[in-house]
């Protein structure tokens, strides 16, 4: 007698007769492709073939370079000291200047030449005051003076060229005049200036370049060395450089400034100690000697033995030992850095790179090439080197000071030029910088720097604050906020449409009030700060703008273009093009010329750009480009003009 199923068994069944079939497409689908890949291999197999060699051959090549420049460092490291001997000796006149200054340029007015004479002759006068006090720090040096002596020999230090770029250089020392003693402590390098890979090699599995590690003994060997040579290498320079008989014998602790493996915390690490006579020291062969032995044994000093660790060895003589105590700049007061010597001035903001970290020495007044500090920042990728230049400016720098460097950094490969002033800058000058590799340091940033960094400086504030002397190009003008201390924004355009332009007067995007939007109905702010004035050609409209008397409150300042509505009813932007605003001083002269958005079909009205002040009172443009379909009175209402 049969049975009727329920029906699950055969649903069942059905189910794994539709999931065979289906794993049979997929083997199917699979035994497919494999098909095509082997067919395209067997038709692409030597172009395919080939690649790959060439590939494998530039990984290889890469791996070849980065053991050459593995060997490289090293044999750089090794041979420090019998490069450093190769430099020449500092001499006191490195540090006199020229007793010259540039003409004045031919076809220039009376009142000009009148201007150039009175300059020419301020800076004759501050390059023999200069002079003069090189030859009475010569005469310090001769008599055994203890500032003379330490200001000198520091300067030969951070002069010497015999030091490669990456080594720091922080000194201080104090001059037993007693003993002709110089006493001094002097940064080492880290235990990572001594590469940790050997070599590199390809790895064709992995398909990458893997540095091979040094063994630790040879690396902990070359460290000791380096140490050595950059002990030996300072006792060079300074011998070399004592053309006056100061030094009888130098007592030298070399230290490193880490995080001390004992404590975690950072501090100077003595690791190497030596006390030197001129006349041992006199008797030595540098170039042939091995580092450690001459330090330990010939000039019976001290270098730690496990360095990579930092196990300390204990100091000779300190600096805090000499009874005169240790040299320092500068005295209670803080110095007004309107009314510093030049010189101390550029020497000044070395210190303060120095602080910051860097390398930095001042340069040679007759052979600067536009450059006042050379600095070096030892950091990697974004370090490299730097051209610095100091103005002791009064009144706004030019723009014109600002390319002028940008030409010195082209010129010299540096990474980075940096301007310092003791005043500000204008927008113009902001303009040109940006995207550049320069940095413009104003004089209430470089006040707050110094004093973060524990040097000292103020900007006047005291009695006998007089004025900087100005160079030509960039004179000290009188007047500053009383109306003639001012910029005019002429612009100019191409094309026939009829244009009112405009300014506002914002804090962020939104108008102070309805009297500082200064147009064609409003012509002025009633502080007269902006006001239109009659544009002169090639310009077809004019703001003058004072920026420095502008309301505290206020951070920017729009420029905006419209349709005349009444000259063109029918006319949009689309033929304002090859635009521009030109910069000029109270004077008319041109100091920048900066580009903005051309104008775009359907659009009535547009932001040509606005002039922001930044944190330090300097003023930036900052390019502008929307555009308005509805005209001045949408675009006004984004910056809280109400229109009836």
């Amino acid at each position: 007698m049969s049975r009727r199923s329920n029906g699950w068994v055969g649903a069942w069944a059905e189910a794994q007769r539709q999931q065979q079939r289906r794993q049979e497409a997929q083997a199917g689908y699979q035994r497919e492709l494999d098909w095509q890949q082997r067919a395209q291999q067997r038709d692409f197999g030597p172009s395919y073939r080939e690649q790959r060699r060439m590939h494998r051959e530039l990984r290889e090549a890469e791996a070849r370079r980065r053991t050459e420049e593995l060997d490289a460092q090293v044999e750089a490291l090794q041979g420090l000291l019998a490069a450093g001997c190769r430099a020449p000796a500092f001499r006191v006149g490195a540090l006199a200047r020229v007793e010259s200054v540039p003409p004045c340029a031919p076809g220039q007015s009376a009142a000009y030449r009148q201007q150039y004479q009175q300059w020419a002759a301020g800076q004759l006068a501050e390059i023999r005051g200069h002079n003069a006090a090189i030859a009475e720090m010569a005469a310090g040096l001769r008599s055994g003076d203890p500032e003379a002596t330490v200001e000198y020999f520091s300067a030969a230090l951070y002069a010497s060229t015999g030091w490669p770029e990456g080594l720091p250089r922080q000194v201080s020392a104090a001059y037993d005049s007693g003993a002709r003693q110089l006493v001094l402590d002097w940064e080492l390098p880290r235990y990572g200036i001594v590469p940790e890979a050997k070599s590199a090699r390809y790895m064709i599995n992995a398909d990458q370049v893997k540095d091979s590690p040094r063994p630790v003994t040879q690396r902990r060997t070359l460290y000791r060395d380096v140490l050595a040579q950059c002990l030996l290498l300072v006792l060079h320079d300074l011998f070399a450089a004592d053309e006056f008989g100061a030094l009888e014998s130098v007592a030298l602790n070399g230290f490193v400034d880490d995080h001390d493996p004992t404590t975690g915390r950072r501090a100077p690490m003595v690791l190497g100690t030596v006390m030197a006579a001129r006349s041992t020291f006199a008797a030595l062969h540098l170039e042939q000697v091995n580092a450690v032995t001459c330090l330990v044994e010939g000039l019976r000093g001290q270098l730690s033995t496990r360095p990579d660790q930092y196990a300390a060895v204990r100091p000779g003589r300190v600096p805090e030992d000499v009874g005169n105590g240790v040299v320092t700049h500068g005295g209670d007061e803080e110095p007004d850095l309107y009314e510093m010597d030049p010189i101390a001035f550029e020497g000044l903001i070395a210190d303060l790179f120095r602080a910051m970290g860097m390398q930095a020495v001042t340069t040679q007044r007759s052979n600067d090439g536009g450059v006042d500090v050379d600095a070096l920042d030892p950091a990697p990728i974004r370090g490299g080197k730097i051209v610095v230049q100091v103005k002791r400016y009064r009144n706004t720098v030019p723009p014109s000071a600002v390319r002028d460097l940008y030409g010195t950094v082209q010129d010299a490969g540096a990474n980075k030029g940096v301007l310092v002033t003791t005043s500000r800058f204008g927008p113009g000058a902001h303009t040109f910088a940006n995207g550049k590799p320069l940095e413009l340091v104003a004089g209430s940033e470089l006040v707050d720097l110094l004093h973060r960094h524990g040097l000292r400086g103020r900007l006047g504030g005291g009695e006998g604050s007089g004025p900087v002397a100005a160079e030509p190009g960039a004179p000290d003008r009188a007047g500053h906020g009383d109306g003639d201390d001012h910029n005019v924004l002429g612009m100019y355009w191409s094309g026939d449409v009829a244009l009112d332009v405009c300014a506002l007067v914002c804090h962020g995007n939104q108008v102070l009030d309805d009297d500082h939007f200064v147009f064609y109905n409003n012509p002025r702010t009633p502080d007269g700060t902006v006001r239109a004035l009659a544009p002169v050609p090639p310009d077809k409209a004019a703001i003058q703008v004072s920026f420095d008397a502008l309301p505290a409150r206020a951070d920017r300042v729009v420029v905006i273009a419209a349709v005349d509505p009444v000259a063109d009813p029918t006319a949009d932007l689309s033929g304002f093009s090859d635009a521009g605003i030109r910069l000029l001083d109270a004077e008319g002269t041109q100091l920048d010329q900066l580009d903005v958005s051309d104008g775009r079909d359907d659009e009535t009205a547009l932001v040509l750009g606005s002039f922001r002040r930044r944190a330090n009172g300097d003023w930036q443009f900052v390019t502008g480009g929307r555009g308005y379909p509805g005209g001045l009175e949408e675009l006004v209402q984004d910056y809280g003009i109400e229109v009836d």
